[in-house]
């Protein structure tokens, strides 16, 4: 599986071109989420990564182009950690019954629900933190309640902001392989990150962007010197290890 997806398409942006104001940050985008879909969206900070998850999501309206969206699609966004007030006095059980879709009349949770949230929390290992307070959790465990809490939505397209961004080897290991295990569960899944050697070089697909798409394919066709430079702006050497692409990083790319 090359991780392009399969099936119907469920997002399609067209000739896109999207910003805030009158600043533009991406232009003449034209990309495809597909059912059953594993990418990565790579490039360096201010390139248009999380504008990209925005437009995909629908809380970013695009300046021009077209974006068309299969019926009624259910769609979960996991932002960056560093963006999260962990300082809210709100359990870990709290906060993932927070994103349920049937609070429109009932101010408490149903038995059902709180019965989807235990369930959902032992999937991804945390149900003896549910009573925790937030602050008090691990990196690690902070990254799995919040894709707790996109789990309860039940999505067909799951939107990561930089999962790994802060954690440290293991944590990262762990939310790579709980994503392609969700994605093996026939999960749509997009997420961003500058992470080359870490997340890039094992996802099954990749678009590299800065402000426009510079590149798409698997690890081995993206991550190039050639591609890295048009995306980085530094030409980086790539080394091959056991299959997958090394790259050594200039210090142009950090951010």
């Amino acid at each position: 599986m090359t991780g392009t997806g399969v099936g119907e398409a469920l997002v399609t942006l067209t000739d896109v071109s999207a910003g805030y104001g009158n600043t533009h940050v991406l232009h003449d985008i034209n990309f495809t989420v597909r059912e059953d879909q594993f990418t990565g969206i790579l490039g360096p900070s201010g390139a248009g990564k999380t504008t990209m998850l925005r437009l995909l999501l629908g809380s970013l309206k695009p300046q021009s182009g077209t974006i068309t969206r299969a019926p009624k699609l259910a769609v979960s966004y996991v932002p960056q950690l560093e963006t999260v007030d962990w300082n809210f006095p709100i359990t870990v059980f709290e906060c993932v019954l927070m994103s349920r879709t049937a609070r429109r009349l009932l101010p408490w949770a149903t038995p059902s629900e709180k019965a989807d949230v235990a369930s959902v929390l032992e999937r991804l290992g945390i149900g003896d933190l549910s009573h925790r307070h937030i602050r008090e959790l691990s990196g690690g465990q902070q990254q799995r309640m919040f894709l707790a809490r996109a789990l309860l939505r039940k999505p067909a397209m799951l939107l990561l902001d930089e999962p790994t961004s802060g954690v440290d080897f293991s944590t990262r290991h762990d939310v790579l392989h709980l994503l392609a295990d969700l994605h093996e569960d026939g999960m749509s899944i997009v997420l961003t990150t500058h992470d080359l050697n870490g997340m890039a070089a094992h996802l099954p697909h990749l678009v590299c962007v800065n402000h426009h798409i510079v590149a798409s394919g698997t690890p081995q066709e993206v991550i190039t010197p050639e591609v890295l430079e048009g995306t980085f702006g530094a030409r980086m050497e790539v080394l091959q290890h056991l299959g997958v692409p090394v790259v050594v990083e200039d210090s142009r790319t950090a951010g």
